[in-house]
């Protein structure tokens, strides 16, 4: 047997088998609707029985005067033959039979099949022997208002027939399939030479081999197969190419930096959130279209750059690029360009607001720390110089510029202390360890330290914190919060004043502080940057009190390490206030 043939056989013969099971499907489906046609059938004459019995009840009056004979006149006027009437109440109680003369002695009908299916149903029907006659019936009830009536007609050779469905289709629908079979086995011939002639094209193909018309014949396996496998291939090679493109999609969205690439008529072909978001942040705009990109001032020297670049014949593998920084509203941005080979580019836009910031803010730091050094440095010089060039000089007034020169060199020292402070906060911050920390006691120990300040200047410290607020973390940090505080109190609120600490409210992660004073405050101008280092409302007042200026800065930026904030208002009635907040245990 030849390929082709093969083929065609295996093809008849699965088709033959569906259609014998789809055939099959359908008789049965017919033969149950024919059947259920006929009782349906039946069903009906004898509900209409039941209806008319019961008009008849109605016109008759026969419920209320109880002369269910009468019955016996409708049932020779009905056109149905062999039929039984019964009247069943609604408790079950046989009220006229129209099979049983003594009908008053039957038993009680409320357990029938047909009334218990009758009082759930529409109506009920069964097909059993009955108790009373001895003879099989197909009974029909039907529940009315405050009755039953049931309908039955004798369950003999005819009306076994008459529900039986017939089967003369049946001869039909097998004529019908007997030609399908031949049409399916002249449309199969032909359909199983095409595939034979295709298996061989798609050979043809896989090996660059010209189309013959006269070419061998093999199994339409080897058709599948081959396309199976040259799908596979495809599908394969799509879907490695689909997860790459994922994941450089994934980690362009991830980076931190703004990317989008255009192809040589300047249409964007791909860009990150972080693209959008910083072209708004630079733009102002917040629906700019990507063709008006190239319009904005912001980018007038990647045009510049892009006409140089499209301008060139650089050889094939030189990449050219450009980068310039832009400052807006405050924030500091790095604008980069790359040109590919093909003449497409990408931009890339990259916040540097902190670390240009940082660069900034260690400029002034640094320039700011060597014009605090000079003060000190100056001091102890010229102290020492003079006892140098003095050495007659009497025993009081050389002690005197002796405890001069100690002086400034601890106010040397606590500059020097501050300042590694300030670097440790803002540079090793994940290296402070944490702890439980009663708030109570540090704010003790630190009013204790300035005991003898206090007194000597008539000034009361007011603490309203209770034994139970315990804090997570850093107790040398925190202890250097309440120190600065309460210095800077002590030395500027002035005399007679008095400090107030109290915790003002709580939630499930913070504790919120108050730390105040009555004194003379700050004026409003200053209070935005009384957090900044080294300023000072009053530099000649400041360096009289022996401060720093970093002490606020250090108090901000320890609060910050805690993820707490801190802000500084005045007080109604004077004063200043300050405000922060310090995560309690979880």
């Amino acid at each position: 047997m030849t390929s082709a043939n093969r083929f065609r056989n295996n093809l008849l013969f699965f088709y033959s088998a569906v259609f014998l099971f789809v055939a099959v499907l359908i008789l049965g489906y017919l033969y149950a609707r024919e059947k259920e046609y006929r009782i349906s059938t039946l069903n009906d004459e004898l509900l209409s029985v039941a209806k008319i019995t019961d008009n008849f009840l109605k016109l008759n009056r026969i419920t209320r005067t109880g002369d269910y004979g009468k019955i016996d006149s409708l049932i020779h006027l009905l056109p149905q033959q062999n039929l039984r009437i019964t009247i069943v109440d609604n408790k079950g109680e046989v009220l006229y039979d129209s099979s049983v003369p003594e009908w008053e002695s039957m038993e009680n009908h409320a357990g029938r099949p047909e009334i218990i299916r009758a009082g759930n149903e529409d109506f009920g029907t069964a097909v059993r022997t009955s108790g009373t006659t001895g003879s099989d019936y197909y009974y029909l009830a039907k529940r009315f208002s405050d009755h039953y009536i049931r309908v039955a007609v004798l369950y003999d050779v005819n009306v076994a027939n008459f529900l039986k469905a017939k089967l003369y289709f049946l001869l039909i629908i097998l004529a019908a399939f007997i030609a399908l079979g031949i049409i399916l086995f002249v449309v199969t011939n032909r359909f199983g030479e095409a595939v034979t002639r295709l298996k061989d094209f798609a050979l043809s193909l896989s090996t660059d081999k010209p189309f013959k018309a006269d070419f061998p014949k093999n199994e339409i396996g080897v058709i599948g197969s081959r396309i199976l496998e040259m799908y596979n291939n495809l599908l394969r090679t799509k879907n490695d190419l689909s997860n790459e493109r994922e994941k450089l999609f994934s980690h362009l969205n991830a980076l931190n930096e703004g990317i989008a690439f255009f192809s040589e008529e300047k249409d964007i072909i791909f860009s990150n959130n972080h693209f959008t978001h910083y072209m708004t942040m630079l733009t102002g705009e917040l629906s700019l279209v990507p063709s008006d990109l190239f319009r904005i001032p912001e980018f007038t020297q990647v045009n510049e750059f892009l006409e140089t670049a499209f301008g060139t014949s650089d050889q094939p593998g030189d990449i050219q690029k450009t980068e310039y920084t832009l400052n807006r509203n405050g924030k500091f941005y790095k604008i980069q360009c790359v040109v590919f080979n093909d003449r497409t580019f990408e931009i890339i836009i990259n916040d540097i607001t902190k670390t240009e910031k940082n660069r900034i803010i260690k400029q002034q730091m640094t320039s700011n720390i060597a014009h605090e050094l000079k003060t000190p440095v100056a001091s102890v010089k010229g102290y020492l110089e003079t006892l140098y060039n003095e050495p007659e000089m009497d025993k009081k007034t050389y002690k005197y510029f002796l405890k001069k020169a100690l002086a400034q060199t601890d106010r040397l020292g606590f500059l020097i202390n501050d300042i590694s402070l300030l670097n440790k906060i803002e540079e090793s911050a994940g290296s402070f360890q944490t702890e439980k920390i009663k708030i109570k006691k540090i704010v003790r120990d630190v009013a204790n330290n300035f005991k003898s300040a206090i007194q000597s200047r008539n000034m009361k410290v007011e603490a309203d914190i209770d034994d139970d607020i315990i804090i997570k973390g850093n107790k040398s940090l925190i202890i250097s919060i309440f120190q600065n505080l309460m210095e800077n109190s002590v030395n500027y609120a002035g005399d007679g004043t008095t400090i107030s600490i109290k915790v003002y409210s709580r939630d499930k992660k913070y504790y919120y502080f108050s730390f105040s004073d009555n004194g003379v405050g700050i004026p409003e101008k200053h209070l935005p940057r009384v957090f900044e280092r080294f300023y000072r409302i009053d530099s000649g007042r400041s360096r009289k009190s022996g401060g720093t200026g970093l002490g606020l800065a250090i108090v901000k930026n320890a609060v910050l390490l805690h993820k707490g904030e801190i802000s500084v208002r005045s007080r109604p009635g004077g004063g200043t206030e300050f405000l922060f907040s310090l995560p309690g245990l979880k």
